[in-house]
């Protein structure tokens, strides 16, 4: 059976959507969610730059995101019946957000087994068939066939197979091909 690894963060996760509307509520600075990059709120506003990782590192920070899309449920439970499906999270840099990320996976996600959330670094150490994740960087280091969930970030990025919506990542991979 082939693998597929999925990234939380903006591929089924909203964290933009919880990082905007944080980011207004404690420090009264709008962002828009096209706009928010951490990078660039760091450059333009680098007296928060720390209050902001703290921000993201408390306990709770990552528990009540909104799903990125809402058919990721259905086609991840669908694809689940065909391929071994791991979540694979870049989680070492906010280590605050390990039970938040495990309990919200475990509540979105009943289906999936646990013991197939990975958190890591690097997702180089991630060994699956495919990847599907927003970063670049990440994508450029696994070792399967990476495959890019669109965002406004990565649009120049014209190197790995696009998919926009989980919709479109059902089709890529079912019926399973053999």
């Amino acid at each position: 059976m082939k693998s597929i690894a999925v990234d939380m963060d903006q591929v089924i996760a909203d964290f933009l959507g919880k990082a905007t509307k944080a980011f207004q509520e404690r420090f009264n600075i709008s962002v828009s969610k096209e706009d928010f990059d951490v990078a660039k709120i760091e450059a333009q506003y680098p007296e928060l730059a720390h209050q902001f990782y703290l921000m993201i590192n408390e306990p709770d920070f990552f528990r009540d995101f909104e799903l990125e899309d809402q058919d990721a449920v259905p086609v991840l439970k669908e694809l689940s019946e065909h391929y071994e499906i791991y979540i694979a999270t870049a989680a070492m840099d906010v280590p605050g957000c390990f039970n938040a990320k495990y309990e919200w996976l475990l509540e979105h996600f009943p289906f999936l087994n646990p013991a197939y959330f990975i958190f890591c670094g690097d997702k180089k150490v991630v060994k699956a068939d495919y990847l599907i994740d927003d970063n670049v960087k990440q994508l450029q280091s696994f070792t399967g066939e990476g495959i890019l969930y669109s965002q406004s970030y990565n649009e120049y990025c014209t190197e790995f197979k696009r998919v926009h919506n989980w919709q479109e990542i059902r089709t890529l991979f079912l019926p399973v091909k053999q």
